[in-house]
């Protein structure tokens, strides 16, 4: 009996300890930063990051750069993910742009949550030439 009683808690611990956890983990930042995306991000950006504007390139009557594609067709992809957090912190305006700061609107975990999900946007190719330069 004695056996039987140390064994679940044995078990217990060992699926507790699942090396595939930081993938459920990573699933779940990334269907989180969807949703941080889609409150926050979308109306700009475009439902799934390819952006609204014709060329983001181009100056919009206002003098104002539109929002760029987040899926991995701009520039997003070459920022590394501190800049990539100043920017979420800051906003757009420094670079010629309109995106509003978030840095006193999201947790630092909701934007690393917005960070994961844009990578995920980005084909693998892209992911692949992100994390030979930063990770």
């Amino acid at each position: 009996m004695l056996k039987k009683l140390l064994v679940i808690p044995l078990i217990i611990l060992l699926v507790g300890c699942n090396p595939d956890d930081k993938d459920k983990s990573s699933d779940y930042l990334v269907q989180s930063g969807e949703a941080i995306y889609n409150k926050n991000c979308a109306s700009c950006h475009g439902p799934n990051g390819q952006g609204l504007a014709e060329d983001w390139r181009i100056k919009d009557a206002n003098g104002n750069y539109p929002a760029p594609p987040l899926n991995g067709t701009a520039h997003t992809w070459h920022h590394s993910p501190a800049q990539l957090l100043y920017t979420i912190n800051k906003g757009g305006t420094e670079m010629g742009g309109q995106m509003p700061a978030f840095e006193d609107l999201l947790s630092e975990t909701e934007k690393q949550a917005l960070i994961d999900y844009m990578y995920n946007l980005w084909p693998n190719e892209i992911q692949t030439r992100y994390d030979e330069r930063y990770k």
